[in-house]
């Protein structure tokens, strides 16, 4: 404390202020003095429990009437500090005490505009507020359907549009809807379905990133652009969270108004791929809620991620196309893999994305392949060693999580056409065992996808080494002398005999079990392999 400074006053002190035996500049002096001295707490004593129980009510009862500007404020950031405790909000989470709240935040006005600057700072804590209490309540998750809050954020939300003065109105604003669609599932259906959640969202993000259009789907290019701002970022970011909870179910787009809807949508998030934020860190955090909605945009709205290019908007372009947005990507997945962690997390997401758009468009496949599996010269190393993107996505095939490793082998079959002997080719066998037991085509073939027909061509070293390469482990191995060479006939016999026995050993003690391969790829036990194996054959030779 500094000298000649009074002493924050107790808890108690605070409550007979609130409760009335203060005047007003006395409860907005106290509140001053609790709020800057739990403005970092998040963990309270639970002996005084009932006190900020009574607090919190007092501090309502306040907010009712009419006060001044500052000592509103005041108010709510003492409710916003008293909300982080569940047990607080226990009786104070009404359906008049959220009436309360959302009146302060102009949520209960349809047609007052936004013009009270003075205003400014009571709507945003009331929203801050707002937002603890959705949180950390299911009461108030229920009432939040029950007093239409959704429809009451969109409203604001649109008097929101193209105002810089509301930046923090409309972030907190988005904040909450993403809370309420991300709590409620009524309220993430009423969004999607009666309040055009995706439409109002969209206009939302669009004005956060301020995008400026040269034709449909299409915006500007600025190289020069400077980076958004701390405060655009978060807006951002909050309307890209709330956006991907609305849009969840939307593989399956029905009609022309939604196909137009989501390219549109995509145009944006391509945009936002090519900003950047203020620092390092909330360009990633960007970048990650973008590639996390584009996830939920229909694949064939994607083609928009790659308009055509003209010859002063970039350097990365394949066959005509703008494949900005498409390196981005590229170099957000490789940032990801080289962090080491949190795989299923940040990782699958943006290699989920590269996979359907890979499977998809043509153009946007033979683009990545070529940084990602460029045609092999140096095979003297295993797939999985080394510094390359290729060598990273192969070390993945082996990964310990199960959904980890299922998406890198998913992308690698992708970007060679699902055609076996080709991933063979780059991965080795060893690796891609496990996608092509689950896959069905452990004798080899393609997967079910069809694409175009042309044909990879080999390097000259490719071909060369190609038949010293060892299938299993992908890379060139020296001729290795046969042991076998040296031995007589009874030897080998005996050495055959002695392996036979060991094997026989292991099954009957069930520590390994004899597997085979079905006519139809999958693997199986020995028996019934060997067995349909002998049915299909006999099958074949009774239809000839």
């Amino acid at each position: 404390m500094e000298p000649g400074a009074e002493p924050a006053p107790e808890l108690g002190a605070v409550l007979e202020a609130v409760e009335g035996r203060g005047g007003a500049e006395a409860v907005e002096r106290v509140l001053a003095w609790y709020n800057e001295e739990n403005r970092a707490t998040f963990k309270f004593d639970p002996a005084d429990e009932d006190k900020r129980k009574k607090l919190c009510e007092g501090i309502l009862n306040i907010l009712e009437k009419d006060t001044k500007t500052s000592c509103q404020v005041a108010c709510l950031e003492a409710v916003r500090i008293l909300s982080r405790d569940k047990k607080v909000l226990v009786p104070v989470t009404t359906k008049r005490n959220m009436q309360i709240l959302m009146k302060l935040a102009k949520l209960d006005t349809v047609e007052d505009p936004l013009e009270r600057v003075s205003e400014f700072p009571v709507i945003v804590e009331a929203l801050k507020c707002l937002c603890n209490i959705i949180f950390n309540s299911s009461v108030a998750q229920k009432l939040s359907l029950e007093l239409n809050l959704a429809a009451m954020l969109c409203n604001l939300l649109q008097k929101c549009k193209d105002r810089q003065l509301v930046d923090d109105i409309k972030c907190f604003d988005l904040r909450l809807l993403f809370l309420l669609s991300l709590l409620h599932t009524d309220i993430r259906a009423q969004l999607r379905q009666e309040l055009q959640g995706v439409q109002v969202l969209t206009q939302a993000l669009e004005s956060s990133l301020s995008v400026r259009w040269t034709e449909e789907y299409k915006a500007a290019e600025d190289r020069d652009r400077p980076p958004l701002s701390l405060q655009e970022t978060d807006c951002a970011i909050e309307a890209l969270k709330a956006l991907f909870n609305v849009t969840l179910d939307s593989w399956n787009v029905h009609s022309k108004n939604e196909s137009h809807q989501f390219r549109y949508m995509a145009a944006i998030l391509r945009h936002c791929l090519l900003t950047t934020g203020p620092t390092e860190e909330k360009t990633e955090e960007l970048h990650s809620n973008a590639i996390n909605l584009l996830s939920n945009v229909p694949v064939s709205c994607l083609d928009v991620l790659i308009n055509p290019s003209s010859q002063e908007e970039t350097d990365i372009k394949y066959n005509g196309m703008n494949m900005g947005a498409i390196q981005i990507l590229l170099d957000f997945m490789e940032k990801r893999i080289d962090k080491g962690s949190s795989y299923r997390e940040g990782l699958t997401p943006v290699l989920s994305l590269l996979t359907e758009c890979c499977r998809t468009h043509r153009n946007i496949r033979k683009f990545i392949k070529a940084q990602v599996l460029p045609p092999l010269r140096d095979v003297s190393n295993r797939p999985e060693v080394g510094t390359t993107v290729r060598n990273k996505l192969v070390r993945l095939m082996t990964h310990v999580d199960l959904g980890v490793k299922q998406i890198a082998a998913e992308f690698l079959f992708v970007l060679c056409k699902e055609r076996v002997d080709s991933l063979l080719k780059y991965t080795g066998y060893g690796n891609a065992a496990g996608l092509l037991a689950a896959r069905g085509l452990l004798a080899g073939g393609r997967g079910d996808h069809w694409y175009s027909d042309d044909e990879d061509t080999d390097t000259e070293e490719y071909k060369s080494a190609k038949p010293n390469i060892n299938l299993i482990t992908g890379h060139l191995e020296e001729p290795m002398p046969n042991p076998m060479d040296e031995m007589t006939e009874e030897q080998k016999e005996y050495e055959a005999m002695k392996l036979v026995n060991m094997f026989d050993k292991l099954s009957r003690d069930e520590l390994i079990k004899p597997m085979g391969v079905r006519p139809d790829g999958t693997m199986a036990p020995l028996e019934e392999a060997v067995s349909q194996y002998h049915t299909s054959k006999q099958e074949s030779s009774d239809s000839d």
